[in-house]
């Protein structure tokens, strides 16, 4: 498997964080308390057997009964929160409240965070994202001003979790990267591997998929040799998903199954239906409708006892496929339609956007075609915002960020080494010597600096490089395209405008999905680029659209361009990855010269000329009247 630079990272931060932590860490020192090693096993246990979590906290809370301790009480508390969190919301809040009655007696200020963390878990298991949101807000600040770094690492995961299904990327990403650093700076493998895996599902969210898989595959190793099973049971899951999203079923289900096999031998019933709706998505795609909805039943049965809207509503959307299959189509619109209330109201974007294409099907079989148009509409909508939060400059800034971790280390280091050699040249001082010790330090710090400002230089250069490209095509983007255009405008030339655009590119992703859609676009890119000569330019501007610019051009030349690139992707051959389908463009053309408004006016006499082309039946080429 080829591995980016950002899978290198990673496994650079992941290596020294597979080593245990420090056993003075876990030693019980002499007088402590009886109930805290039982504490302490109960957290870890968290992430191996949620039953032996419950059960060690149990103890630990008898012990504590005889010989009260306030900040034991309350750890001890929030293991049980978080069992219970995902079984039982009633006994959870009871808990809850025990806990934050005993904050008042705590000597550790920090442990207010967490019993706001566990408050933010039973409102994401009851549905309130944006409540959950707000606690974990709340739980950051309360760490920060503890200086309590465990704490604030498992608010930060948390918080970047979830802006992660909000669609927040770069946000989501910016917080799992400080929680990944406090972890490995306070020792905290297990907790690490964790953050680690909350990044691959930020990349997984964003349509990163191959990312995604490497470093799901890598964490779930991890901890099966390490023995958290409740974690592995979350990372198989997410590894199943990723697959799902690849479109490489057989190996979906089986990192589904091995998720249902260990969930099943632990006792884990959130994990054992989560698993299951896995592989009913899995029948789904292989047209095997009975075999889903048997699933599907089992699925509902666990979820039931569960406080768990989130799984409630995939159950839902994978249920309304399967009816559709069976051709019930009016029991699958219900299901569809409650699966969509439930990912609204938790503001998951992608989870929404697939729900609509459901149910626009489903309304479409029907014979309601006003309600298909609308749920077309909306996911058109719903796609667009998905995918301008996927290209936000600020990810892309973050992840080359991210990709630059271990040259980071190695900069800390260089200040580190500075320091003491400035400490040791004070410690010994020596007159005879003072001048050449002087002069080496000074080479060398000029050294140092200057293979900083490099560094910089080049990762400054990379990410302007990045924030201009389009990274599914390796075209400009619409930033950079914009921006040419209007230097040429401003320069008092005369510029072509040609907007481009695949033709019936959502029903492309619909019957062949998304992968192949991908790589129809890459393919028109490539005509684009062709085509490119001289002080030409192609780019892309978001979705299926492109854009080329010609400078000097006159109507007849760029005319006979356009037509060229017209019938180069007509010639196309769609065989491979679409399945024969046409792949055909329609253009629209316009002059703009220079003036007041004059990029905007262009731009909207070129979409006028594209409209034509739609309107006159695709795979042509219109020009638009004179401004």
């Amino acid at each position: 498997m080829t591995v980016s630079r950002t899978g290198v990272a990673l496994l650079a931060l992941l290596l020294p964080l597979a080593m245990p932590a420090l056993a003075d860490a876990h030693k019980q020192a002499p007088g402590a308390h009886p109930a805290l090693e039982l504490v302490q096993r109960a957290e870890s246990a968290r992430r191996g057997n949620p039953q032996d979590a419950r059960r060690l906290a149990d103890e630990a809370l008898a012990l504590i009964a005889a010989r009260p301790d306030a900040d034991l009480e309350v750890r001890a508390l929030l293991a049980l929160c978080d069992y219970y969190a995902e079984r039982d919301l009633e006994r959870a809040r009871e808990v809850l409240a025990r806990a934050g009655e005993r904050l008042a007696l705590a000597r550790r200020s920090g442990l207010r965070a967490g019993v706001l963390l566990c408050a933010g878990e039973l409102d994401e298991a009851a549905g309130d994202n944006a409540q959950a949101l707000s606690a974990y807000e709340r739980a950051v600040s309360a760490a920060e001003a503890a200086a309590d770094d465990e704490m604030l690492a498992n608010a930060l995961y948390l918080r970047g979790w979830l802006r992660g299904v909000q669609g927040e990327y770069a946000l989501g990403l910016a917080d799992m990267r400080r929680s990944l650093a406090l972890y490995e700076r306070g020792g905290f493998a297990e907790h690490a591997r964790t953050a680690v895996n909350g990044v691959a599902t930020i990349y997984n969210r964003m349509g990163d998929f191959v990312q995604a898989q490497y470093h799901f595959e890598l964490a779930a190793r991890a901890q099966l040799a390490a023995g958290l099973q409740r974690e592995a049971v979350v990372t198989l899951y997410n590894l199943g998903r990723t697959r799902e999203n690849l479109g490489r079923w057989q190996q979906a289900r089986q990192a589904f199954e091995q998720a249902l096999e260990i969930s099943r031998a632990i006792g884990y019933p959130r994990g054992e239906a989560y698993a299951e709706r896995g592989l009913a998505a899995v029948d789904n795609a292989h047209g095997q409708w009975r075999e889903s909805l048997e699933r599907l039943l089992r699925a509902q049965r666990l979820a039931d006892g569960l406080p768990d809207a989130r799984l409630r509503a995939q159950l839902a959307l994978a249920r309304g496929v399967a009816l559709r299959g069976q051709g019930r189509i009016a029991d699958s619109v219900v299901a569809l339609e409650a699966a969509l209330e439930a990912f609204a109201k938790a503001q998951a974007l992608a989870d929404v956007v697939a729900t609509r294409a459901a149910l626009a099907l489903a309304h479409a079989d029907l014979g309601n075609w006003r309600a298909a148009y609308e749920q077309q509409q909306r996911l058109k909508e719903t796609s667009d915002r998905l995918h301008a939060r996927q290209l936000d400059q600020r990810f892309l800034t973050l992840k080359i960020e991210f990709d630059t971790a271990a040259r980071e280390q190695e900069n800390a280091l260089l200040l580190r080494e500075k320091a003491a050699a400035e400490a040791t040249l004070e410690h010994e001082r020596r007159i005879g010597r003072l001048q050449a010790v002087a002069i080496a330090l000074a080479a060398a710090l000029a050294a140092a600096l200057g293979a900083l400002a490099w560094r910089q230089r080049r990762a400054s250069r990379t990410m302007r490089a990045l924030a201009m490209t389009d990274e599914l095509t390796g075209l400009p983007n619409r930033r950079a395209a914009l921006a040419r255009l209007a230097q040429l405008l401003d320069a008092g030339g005369a510029c072509t405008v040609m907007i481009v655009d695949v033709d019936r590119f959502k029903a492309i992703n619909d019957r062949v999905g998304h992968p192949a859609g991908d790589d129809a676009l890459r393919a028109v890119a490539g005509v684009l680029a062709a085509e490119v000569h001289g002080a030409m330019s192609a780019s892309r501007l978001g979705g299926e659209e492109f854009m080329l610019l010609a400078p000097g051009t006159d109507l007849a030349a760029a005319q006979a361009a356009a037509e060229r690139v017209r019938a180069a992707v007509a010639a196309i051959d769609t065989a491979p990855r679409l399945s024969g389908l046409p792949l055909t463009v329609s253009i629209g053309i316009a002059i703009a010269r220079p003036g007041p408004a004059a990029l905007a006016e262009v731009l909207r006499r070129a979409d006028a000329a594209l409209y034509e082309a739609k309107a006159a039946g695709r795979d042509c080429v219109r020009v638009a009247a004179a401004a």
